[in-house]
C-alpha cells in the first residue's frame, strides 16, 4: 500500500496549474483508490486519539474515508469535508456524513470538534488559512494533526521506475526528479504545515511524530494502485498503459515483488486555551 512520488511530491514539483489539476483528479476511480491506497499505522491513530480531549473529529479531505474508518474503529465520531463529490459519495456509502467544499471555503456553522485531522491531503490546503480554519473549529485543548505516508522504493528499482518516466513522459514531474524517495518531499510539506500552524497564531508548540513500517508489494498490487496517483489519473489510456508496462517489467526484473519502507509523518499542535 502506498502513495508514490509522482503524487506525493506534487505540491513541490508541480506547477500551480498542474497541482490544481492533480488535486481535482483523484475521484476518477474512487473504488480503486479506496481499495489500493495505504492505511495508516494503528499506533498513529491511537496516539492521536489519546492526545485529544474527546472523540469528535473533523476529517479534512476525507476522500473515500480511509483514515476516517480507522478513527471510527478507534471510537471517534467523524464528519468529513471533501471537495470532490465523487470521493464524498463513496465515503457517504461507508456511513460517514460528508460536506462537499474546500476546507478554506467550508462553513463550520458554529460547530466545534476535539480534533481536526487530514491524511495525505494538507498539501492541497493553504497552510495558513487551513490552520486558521482548524483553530476556529477546534475546542480549546483540541488538536490539529496532519499526516502523510512517505515511501522509500529500493534504490535500484526506483531508478528503473524513473527511467520509464523519462522515456514515456519526459516532461512530467516524475521525470524531473532524480530519485523516487518520498521522505524528503514530505519533510518539505511538513515544514510548510508547521509554518502555517505557527502563523495562524492560535496553537501551542508544533510537534512532529514519526511512525515507521513496511509493506511488500507484488507486481500486480503495485500496478493496481499506480493509476490512482495524481500524475497518472489524467494520462491518456495509451500513455498509462506504456507506463504500467514499463514499471511492471522493472518489477519482474527485480523478482516480481519488492518491499517499501514507510515513514508516516505527523505534524500536530494543540489549540491554545485549554483549562
Amino acid at each position: 500500500m502506498t502513495t508514490q512520488r509522482p503524487e506525493n511530491t506534487s505540491a513541490s514539483v508541480f506547477t500551480p496549474a498542474e497541482a490544481k489539476r492533480a488535486a481535482e483528479s483523484f475521484g476518477v476511480d474512487a473504488e480503486r483508490y479506496d481499495r489500493t491506497r495505504p492505511r495508516y499505522p494503528d499506533a498513529m491513530v491511537a496516539a492521536i486519539v489519546e492526545a485529544v480531549p474527546g472523540r469528535s473529529l473533523l476529517d479534512v479531505g476525507i476522500g473515500t474515508g480511509i483514515a476516517a474508518r480507522q478513527f471510527r474503529e478507534a471510537g471517534c465520531t467523524v464528519l468529513g469535508v471533501e471537495p470532490d463529490e465523487r470521493m464524498a459519495d463513496f465515503a457517504r456509502g461507508t456511513g460517514f456524513e460528508v460536506e462537499t467544499a474546500t476546507f478554506e471555503e467550508w462553513d463550520p456553522r458554529g460547530r466545534t470538534f476535539d480534533a481536526v485531522v487530514s491524511g495525505q491531503t494538507w498539501h492541497w490546503v493553504d497552510p495558513v488559512a487551513g490552520a486558521a480554519r482548524a483553530a476556529e473549529t477546534l475546542r480549546p485543548g483540541g488538536r490539529l494533526a496532519v499526516f502523510w505516508n512517505a515511501a522509500q522504493v529500493p534504490s535500484d528499482l526506483g531508478e528503473a521506475f524513473a527511467e520509464v518516466y523519462r522515456r514515456v513522459m519526459p516532461d512530467s514531474p516524475a521525470a524531473r526528479l532524480a530519485a523516487p524517495s518520498d521522505t524528503g518531499g514530505y519533510a518539505v510539506l511538513g515544514d510548510k504545515a508547521a509554518d502555517g500552524i505557527r502563523q495562524a497564531g492560535a496553537f501551542g508548540e508544533v510537534e512532529r511524530w514519526t511512525f515507521t513500517w513496511e509493506h511488500t508489494y507484488t507486481r500486480d498490487e503495485w500496478l493496481d494502485q499506480l493509476p490512482t496517483t495524481g500524475l497518472h489519473t489524467r494520462l491518456p489510456k495509451d500513455v498509462l498503459e506504456e507506463v504500467l508496462a514499463g514499471v511492471g517489467a522493472a518489477i519482474d526484473a527485480a523478482g516480481g515483488s519488492f518491499t517499501n519502507h514507510f515513514t508516516t509523518l505527523v505534524v500536530t499542535a494543540l489549540r491554545e486555551g485549554a483549562a
